[in-house]
């Protein structure tokens, strides 16, 4: 058997492209969860509702894009589905810089509405590639290593953010303007690097036949959504994507728990908000290496998914706490912590589609269960929203409350729907 080294390396710049993409996603996604107390305050006079409202437009945008853009992926291919996909995630995060005061939070809303349907293209994509150019072994690290630049991106906009806006908000559209160039570098060198392993004229043959070391799938074109909606590990895969509704709550209302509970603005929010992105980036490539190592150790994979998962929502279990702390530290501590367990959780639920599916079908399934993630989401914000509009501060103790519990649910669940990861069973 061929050792990784021996194997070849050129998969991993593959890998770097979409730790790259994922990341101008996530600074894009999180530059308004930085900057909203400040706009809020200082610029738009936003109630908590509206911000909400912004919120969930997003979501909503969000999880149609993931019930479209997750076919549209499988039907064109991932060199051109996550190029479309980041083209129009990045007009419409540069369209904030245009929104003005008269346009209230309604202007804001339909831009964010656009960066939703956009952003949606990016997990499928890099999903779906990473199962084509990566053997099941290597997935769950793989796609930790990836879904790291949703850390490095949520570090990058409380780092550069500030350096541009100041406290009152002024010069706040240069932050939404940012990542634009870093698309345009993006979709260069994608368009220039990637092909599919069978065909790239780049890869060495020993490296091909590790990527296809797996048992051979059945050849098989476009697989439609009425034969993947009736299975059982389709809806296995959505239920686990449930607490994207957490991962959203700590992205979008993180700041505003840490302004309303300890006072901190803009320039303050800044090392709080990376210390949590650095250790959730921790999570991520270590739960994706855990479950790998498990695998090694002759564990199933059944087993190792699932006993990681089991770790990860064991360790969420204390942010329940964060809201109750009287010093800030231990309670950024404590949601870093809860960070990290999800995105270590993330990493080994997005392997899962690429273990029980073939690789036709994994943009799809992503984007269904991406879909319910984001209802979940909008579900929870509707509820955020009223919750501290009429309870004030004290509503975060529920919140946090339920981001805790959440995923011991969710798995208990997962595994009652599919007590066994085997591979699905499409009809013809």
């Amino acid at each position: 058997m061929l050792t990784r080294a021996k194997a070849g390396g050129y998969r991993w710049r593959i890998l770097a492209l979409l730790f790259m993409a994922t990341t101008i996603n996530y600074v894009d996604r999180s530059i308004l969860g930085v900057l909203g107390p400040t706009l809020r305050d200082k610029v738009f006079s936003w109630s908590i509702q509206d911000y909400a409202n912004i919120t969930i437009s997003f979501q909503i945008a969000y999880a149609i894009g993931l019930l479209t853009m997750g076919g549209i992926i499988d039907r064109l291919g991932t060199k051109k589905g996550y190029t479309l996909s980041i083209v129009i995630w990045s007009l419409f995060g540069m369209l904030h810089a245009t929104v003005t005061r008269g346009m209230g939070w309604i202007g804001f809303a339909a831009a964010r509405f656009g960066l939703g349907f956009g952003e949606s293209g990016n997990f499928p994509s890099a999903v779906k590639t990473v199962a084509e150019w990566f053997p099941k072994k290597e997935r769950a690290f793989a796609t930790g290593l990836f879904n790291a630049g949703t850390n490095v991106g949520a570090i990058l906009a409380p780092l550069l953010v500030p350096l541009f806006v100041s406290n009152e908000g002024r010069n706040w559209q240069v932050a939404f303007l940012l990542t634009g160039v870093f698309s345009l570098i993006w979709v260069i060198l994608w368009n220039l690097t990637y092909r599919r392993p069978e065909v790239h004229p780049k890869l060495k043959r020993a490296e091909l036949d590790h990527i296809l070391s797996d048992p051979p799938e059945p050849d098989q074109k476009k697989i439609p959504w009425r034969k993947l909606l009736p299975i059982k590990e389709t809806w296995a895969f959505a239920m686990a994507k449930i607490p994207d509704a957490v991962w959203w709550f700590y992205l979008f209302w993180g700041g505003f728990f840490l302004n309303a509970r300890f006072g901190l603005q803009l320039k303050g929010l800044a090392l709080p908000l990376i210390l949590i992105y650095l250790i959730a980036d921790v999570g991520s490539i270590g739960g994706g290496y855990l479950s790998g190592f498990f695998i090694r150790r002759g564990w199933s994979l059944n087993k190792a998914r699932k006993i990681t998962l089991l770790i990860c929502a064991l360790l969420v279990l204390p942010v329940t706490l964060a809201p109750l702390v009287s010093n800030q530290w231990v309670a950024v501590l404590l949601i870093a912590l809860a960070a990290g367990a999800h995105q270590a959780w993330s990493a080994n639920v997005f392997t899962l589609v690429g273990d029980v599916f073939p690789k036709q079908a994994v943009g799809s399934v992503v984007g269904i269960g991406g879909m319910v993630g984001a209802v979940s989401s909008i579900v929870a914000n509707l509820a955020l929203g009223r919750v501290l509009t009429d309870a004030g501060p004290h509503g975060y103790v529920y919140a946090f409350l339920v981001a805790g519990l959440l995923y011991l649910l969710v798995l208990g669940a997962v595994h009652l729907i599919m007590p066994k990861m085997l591979p699905a069973k499409i009809r013809s």
